[in-house]
């Protein structure tokens, strides 16, 4: 039998990703859950789908049977939805920044917002499967990563571990996101004539995103320069990371080490020395891919790092981590 898994936020993009991944998933069904008044013209083209629709509430958990339930949403909804959910009996996995910062003074300084849930930040797990899997498996509420973080740390926190970069030298990340990104909400810098034909930088030196780079890879925010840029596409996440190495290396050592922590990893693909990835190569998958190229000589190392921000930077990163949670094979629906 099909488990039933509630989401919250299917009229946005990531929302309606995840509704896409589980209408495959081998082992579950989508339920989408409603927490508008207002449906509107797409609540009448969702109900032709048929897929099952409810209230998002937690009666609606009990009575349909949610084993779990993905929060596609506002931080501001899932603060107030998630403790009501997990009462109710389902894993939760929030897409939103709501639980990822661990502390509520934090995410006072990065969010600008007062936190409304602080007693579920020490239960909640954060997870980037690739290094958090043993929290998650089995875990009642994880915060899934933002999208840019994912890339970022997929690339670097190998480097860190493995003593490759030279942390006083500092880590550059130069961010480029496609436009769905911002989510589906009508505002002027996303709006066709604004983005079209054009190439904007936003958020320099507070994206909130930062503070999960940190604490992931644990570099300090003195050594981290990151900067978030917005092209003219619908979706995808390439970051170009510069740093120099502690010694000389060259793009297949570093490779190596790379190597050594991906060589199981099923969401991960490497690239030759030399070669790096563009965005098509992972559009509409769960893949992160990682190239290099470097110069031993001066110095010089570039790690190119491509998600689709909906798939492995929201939707399907949250299924990996469903799957850890319910105890899946963590593949299962993203393949």
């Amino acid at each position: 039998m099909s488990a039933s898994v509630g989401i919250v936020g299917f009229r946005g993009y990531s929302g309606a990703e995840a509704a896409r991944i589980l209408a495959r998933h081998p082992h579950c069904e989508p339920v989408l859950l409603e927490h508008r008044a207002d449906g509107g013209d797409e609540a009448k083209l969702l109900r032709k789908s048929g897929i099952r629709r409810a209230p998002a509430s937690a009666d609606s958990v009990k009575a349909e049977g949610l084993k779990a339930v993905l929060f596609a949403t506002p931080p501001e909804v899932s603060m107030d939805l998630a403790q009501k959910f997990l009462d109710a009996g389902a894993v939760v996995v929030d897409l939103s920044g709501a639980f990822r910062l661990g502390t509520a003074e934090r995410y006072k300084q990065w969010y600008k917002e007062e936190h409304t849930a602080a007693g579920l930040l020490g239960e909640a797990v954060y997870s980037i499967p690739e290094f958090h899997r043993a929290a998650a498996r089995g875990a009642r509420l994880i915060s899934n990563p933002g999208c840019y973080p994912t890339a970022a740390n997929l690339a670097i926190r190998p480097l860190v571990e493995a003593g490759v970069i030279d942390r006083k030298c500092g880590i550059v990340c130069d961010a480029k996101s496609g436009v769905s990104g911002a989510g589906r909400k009508a505002s002027l810098k996303t709006s066709f004539c604004e983005v079209t034909e054009n190439f904007s930088a936003y958020s320099m030196l507070n994206h909130r995103h930062v503070p999960e780079v940190l604490m992931t890879s644990g570099v300090e925010e003195s050594e981290f320069s990151f900067t978030a840029q917005l092209i003219p596409i619908d979706r995808g996440i390439l970051e170009t990371i510069y740093f120099r190495p502690a010694m000389p290396m060259s793009a297949a050592e570093i490779l190596e080490v790379y190597d050594k922590r991906y060589h199981d990893e099923p969401f991960v693909r490497l690239y030759q020395a030399g070669h790096v990835p563009d965005l098509r190569a992972v559009q509409r998958t769960n893949f992160c891919d990682i190239g290099v190229a470097a110069d031993a000589a001066t110095g010089r190392v570039v790690v190119v790092s491509a998600i689709d921000n909906l798939v492995k930077g929201a939707a399907g990163q949250a299924i990996q981590n469903m799957n850890l949670a319910l105890g899946y094979e963590e593949t299962a629906g993203l393949l």
